[in-house]
Order: structure tokens, then C-alpha cells, then sequence
């Protein structure tokens, strides 16, 4: 339970405040002037703290701004019995959350509690979201390039390098594991917005009834399970790049709703009527036809076309058999280092004879087939080992 700090120069008051907070179950420390309230800042781990503004030595205001330099993420609710308006206003400017006047209200100080803590909450999770995306950005190093230098694969990347730079949306369509995911990668960072989070949504594995959740979040009791306020993709990929994988998938409510999303800039959580603002770019990638889809009132035409103001046609596997010889000592290189194995080649036999498969399961399939060599061949994969351990579909 989140720990409060309670700081005023009246015992009776304090003593209030704690059993109000306690019988809520928060843990809850008392200071009774702003000195003894900072040292206790600066040693302890408070989720808010509580203060008086009129206090001898080291009034509330001076409380405030020392407490936001050693924590400028807490959340200070300021009372005063002296309701100043310009007070208040002052305390908010410097980055109070709220300001209540005394005599306190119970229900009042327990709504802003509640209120300020879901806010540092939610800073939080989107801090760490931010925090995780630029990490990941830098683990993953060469796990989503582009490879391949054949005449389809260079399209793409002259349409990439042309687009990137704007906040075009892009819908990208293609079979299934040839890649579409790399392209947004790639106009993701390629962007302005590359610093910003990279939000990816499956929209096929999302159950109907929770994608309109999982895109826009729900405030605490929308529905049985929400048991606390949660925010979602579109507030998560604030100022970077949402991409809406497998758009075809997606449910005609939830359609409707990103539509809005789109035209407007702005969101609204589920159990919620407040709408939020959001600057985000949306890419979309599918592996449907979209006419069928359509014509058969599967997908709605004016949000295809709000998604597709550049389209980029992804090829297949066999479309781009060039690209294999390249592929094949990227994936290995790759699973010897995943491995820890030395490095391992493959002849030009081999190479010759995986160009001769079909490879209906494209990238993602040619990538399981040479881990699968990895695994299982010596020093040099040779055309014997493909015949041996290969068997696409």
C-alpha cells in the first residue's frame, strides 16, 4: 500500500489525517514542520506527501520546491486554513497536484489521494514503458534489419527512406512472416519521432471484447476485471509510433473507434467520457486483401483509407530468391552468437539448393530452417545437410 507523509504544525490535525489515511490502509508517517518533513523525504520512500502551508521556520511552499528537486515525480497535496486563491494557484504553478482548504473534508481528501496516486502511477508505467523501448532499441541491434539487396527489396527501401522522415501513415500489406514488422521498424526510426516508443499491437491476438481496451485503456470499474485505471497503446506510443499489426483482424467497433482516433488526435478510456489528446503516428500492416474485405463489410473503407496514404506492397520469400544468399549468413551469424558457438559457413551448393524450396512460410520460416542447420550440422552446412534436415512446406 502506498506509504504518505503528513506534515503540520498542529498535532491534532496530523493525528487526523493519520487515522483518516490508515483506516484506508495507507501507511502513514508524520512530520510536524517542514525541516523534519525533508529529512524524512531525502531517507525515505514516500508515494505523497501531505503538507500544511503555514508552518513556522520552513513554510509549505518552501516544502514544496525542496521536495520536488529531490523528487520532482511527487505528488504534494498543500491544505491551508488561510484559502487563499492566490495561494493556490502559486502552490499549483510550482507543481503541487491539488490544494484543500481547511476545515478538511474526509471525502475530499481521500478522492485527491486517490486521484494523485493513479496519476503518478500512470507517469510511471509510461516513464517505464519509454525507459524499455530504449533499451530494447539498443539489445536488439541488428535483429530487425532489412536484408537483401534484390530489385523488390530496394523499392522498399527507397519508398522507406522517402517516407520516414514524414508523418505519413503506412499501411503495409504482405503474406504472413515476410517481414511487414521490419518495414515499420524501419520508418519508425528512420523518423523524427525514433526516440519516442515503438507501441506494437497484434490486433488478431486480442480478443474482440479487450481490443478496444488494450488501445485505449479503461478507467478503474469499466468492467469487472479493471480493477485499477490502466492506459493503452495509443497513450503509450505518445509522441513515437503506434503499429496496428494484422489492422484486417480488428473488430468493426474497434475500427470506429480508431478512426476517430485518427481524425481527431484524441482518445477516450473505456468507462470514461474525458477525451485525452495524443500525437501519434500509426502504422498498419495486414496480411489480407483489403477489397475482399471491404466488399464483404469486413473492414471499413473510409478508415482503409485514412491508413493507407502510403502503401507498401511487401514481397514474399520467393519473390526476392535473390536475397537468400544474404539472409542465410545473416541468420547464422545471428544463431551462432545466440548460441555461443563458433562461427559456422555454408557452401555454395547449399545455398544453391535452399533457393530451389517454395518457402510459403517466407522470412520467418527460412530463419527456423537455418537456426535448425545451426543446431544440427559441423563447421560448413553443405547441400547434404539441407536434404537432410529441410523439409519446407
Amino acid at each position: 500500500m502506498a506509504a504518505i507523509l503528513v506534515v503540520d504544525d498542529e498535532r491534532a490535525i496530523r493525528n487526523s489525517l493519520k487515522e483518516i489515511l490508515e483506516f484506508e490502509d495507507y501507511t502513514v508517517e508524520l512530520a510536524e514542520n517542514g525541516a523534519e518533513a525533508l529529512a524524512k523525504v531525502k531517507n525515505g520512500k514516500f508515494d505523497l506527501v501531505f503538507s500544511d502551508i503555514k508552518m513556522p521556520e520552513m513554510d509549505g511552499i518552501a516544502l514544496l520546491e525542496a521536495v520536488l528537486q529531490e523528487r520532482n515525480d511527487m505528488p504534494i497535496i498543500m491544505m491551508s486554513g488561510h484559502a487563499e486563491i492566490d495561494t493556490a494557484v502559486k502552490a499549483i504553478k510550482l507543481g503541487a497536484f491539488d490544494f484543500i482548504s481547511k476545515p478538511l473534508d474526509m471525502n475530499r481528501i481521500l478522492v485527491t489521494v486517490r486521484n494523485a496516486l493513479e496519476k503518478k502511477n500512470l507517469v510511471q508505467e509510461t516513464t517505464k514503458l519509454k525507459q524499455e523501448t530504449t533499451m530494447l532499441k539498443k539489445k536488439i541491434g541488428s535483429k530487425y534489419q532489412m536484408i537483401g539487396k534484390s530489385e523488390p527489396l530496394q523499392k522498399i527501401f527507397e519508398i522507406v527512406s522517402k517516407v520516414a522522415p514524414t508523418d505519413a501513415r503506412v499501411l503495409i500489406t504482405g503474406p504472413n512472416g515476410s517481414g511487414k514488422e521490419l518495414i515499420a521498424r524501419a520508418l519508425h526510426n528512420q523518423s523524427n519521432r525514433s526516440n519516442a516508443p515503438f507501441v506494437e499491437v497484434n490486433c488478431a491476438a486480442i480478443p474482440s471484447e479487450l481490443i478496444e481496451s488494450e488501445l485505449f485503456g479503461h478507467e478503474k470499474g469499466a468492467f469487472t476485471s479493471a480493477i485499477k485505471t490502466r492506459i493503452g497503446k495509443f497513450e503509450q506510443a505518445d509522441g513515437g509510433t503506434l503499429f496496428l499489426d494484422e489492422i484486417g483482424d480488428m473488430s468493426l467497433a474497434a475500427q470506429a473507434k480508431v478512426l476517430r482516433a485518427l481524425q481527431e488526435q484524441k482518445i477516450t478510456r473505456v468507462g470514461s467520457d474525458k477525451d485525452i489528446s495524443v500525437n501519434v503516428r500509426v502504422l498498419a500492416a495486414t496480411n489480407k486483401n483489403m477489397k475482399e474485405e471491404i466488399d464483404e463489410k469486413r473492414f471499413r473503407e473510409d478508415l482503409y483509407h485514412r491508413l493507407s496514404v502510403i502503401l507498401i506492397k511487401n514481397p514474399s520469400l520467393a519473390e526476392r530468391i535473390d536475397d537468400i544468399p544474404l539472409l542465410a549468413e545473416h541468420f547464422i551469424d545471428q544463431s551462432c552468437q545466440e548460441m555461443g558457438v563458433p562461427k559456422k559457413t555454408i557452401s555454395d551448393a547449399a545455398i544453391k539448393k535452399l533457393q530451389t524450396f517454395p518457402w510459403t512460410g517466407n522470412i520467418r520460416e527460412f530463419r527456423n530452417v537455418m537456426e535448425r542447420l545451426v543446431i544440427l550440422c559441423g563447421k560448413t552446412i553443405e547441400e547434404s545437410d539441407v536434404d537432410l534436415y529441410t523439409q519446407p512446406l
